[in-house]
């Protein structure tokens, strides 16, 4: 069975950031996949994780996965400092800060001149996606009818900024940076310390306890060089200090409309919310979707019964994770939207 796809560059012009500074001729790189409705009421946003592409999330989106291009529209933005939307790899005059609300305000831009579409049937993501998604439904609380936060917070807590500002500090070190997370050449030594210290964050103790990094690799060495080292060594170290900064200054609450209130910025989300945190997950805990859910108005918590930590809400090579994370986002995508 096949879907219709498309490609394209938005070009959102002059885009007013959070930080009062401008992104000159923003480019936002999109793929969309399946069919448009008449009545352009079958939406979906899924936004990119850190240092993702469009592509590295398609393997759910299938028939028979988690979203189904033959019954939804779903659109992929591609994160500002991705390499192929606006990035330090390609604008030497991107600003220093670039944030979730700075994404989810083009992507809002995107959906309306593009498409004509208004508003969305659900805002799914994962990790700094499912950072975009929560903002999605606290920016537009009317124009969103749901919300899939698997692995993700409405605020990045204090815990997960000091691993952010680990990574910071070691591409911040290599005698190539030349200062405001721009290099002279790429790190590359830098990069693979960069690896190995997220491999040690991605991945849970129970996994690693498991001895599942051994069904690739001869060795722990071994897995970390070929399981992690060429992801990063792939991307420009001036896109992964963008990004980081933009994961680590993530909070729905940070704007006008809420004055950094995340107690009331999460009570004006109308949409229903799915949270689906990894119980094992060291970047977004359960504990920090749990104390979310008693301000969220429509919104039920599932926790994902895994070992793989961080990884489980993007199971690609996990089969019962996989399985979890499908009927769980399908039974969310066949309630009705909230009145």
């Amino acid at each position: 069975m096949s879907w219709t796809t498309a490609t394209g560059i938005f070009p959102a012009g002059d885009l007013p950031l959070q930080s009062g500074a401008v992104l000159r001729d923003a480019r936002l790189s999109w793929k969309s996949y399946g069919t448009l409705s008449p009545a352009r009421d079958n939406v979906i946003v899924y936004p990119t994780s850190y240092s993702a592409t469009h592509e590295d999330g398609e393997w759910l989106i299938r028939p028979d996965g988690i979203l189904d291009p033959t019954r939804w529209f779903v659109v992929t933005p591609d994160m500002f400092g991705n390499g192929l939307s606006s990035s330090p790899s390609n604008d030497q005059d991107y600003p220093a800060l670039v944030t979730a609300a700075d994404n989810v305000r083009a992507q809002r831009a995107l959906l309306r001149q593009v498409f004509g579409i208004d508003r969305i049937a659900c805002a799914y993501g994962f990790s700094m996606g499912a950072q975009q998604a929560y903002h999605w439904a606290a920016l537009y609380p009317r124009a969103v009818e749901r919300a899939v936060v698997v692995c993700g917070s409405a605020r990045t807590s204090t815990h997960n900024q000091v691993f952010l500002r680990g990574l910071l500090a070691i591409l911040e070190a290599a005698p190539e940076h030349r200062g405001n997370g721009r290099f002279d050449a790429e790190p590359v030594a830098a990069l693979r310390a960069f690896s190995r210290v997220y491999a040690g964050w991605a991945k849970s103790q129970d996994w690693y306890r498991d001895g599942l990094h051994l069904a690739t690799a001869t060795g722990l060495d071994d897995y970390l060089d070929r399981e992690w080292a060429p992801g990063f060594m792939r991307c420009r170290a001036a896109d992964l200090h963008a990004q980081a900064r933009c994961w680590d200054a993530s909070d729905i609450s940070a704007n006008d409309a809420y004055g950094f209130d995340l107690h009331r910025a999460l009570a004006a989300i109308e949409a229903r919310v799915l949270l689906l945190p990894g119980s094992t997950d060291l970047y977004f805990r359960v504990a920090d979707n749990e104390a979310e859910l008693t301000r969220l108005r429509h919104a039920e918590l599932h926790p994902i019964p895994s070992i793989w930590g961080h990884g489980a809400g993007s199971p690609s090579r996990n089969p019962q994770d996989q399985a979890f994370l499908r009927d769980s986002v399908r039974r969310w995508l066949a309630m009705p939207a909230p009145s």
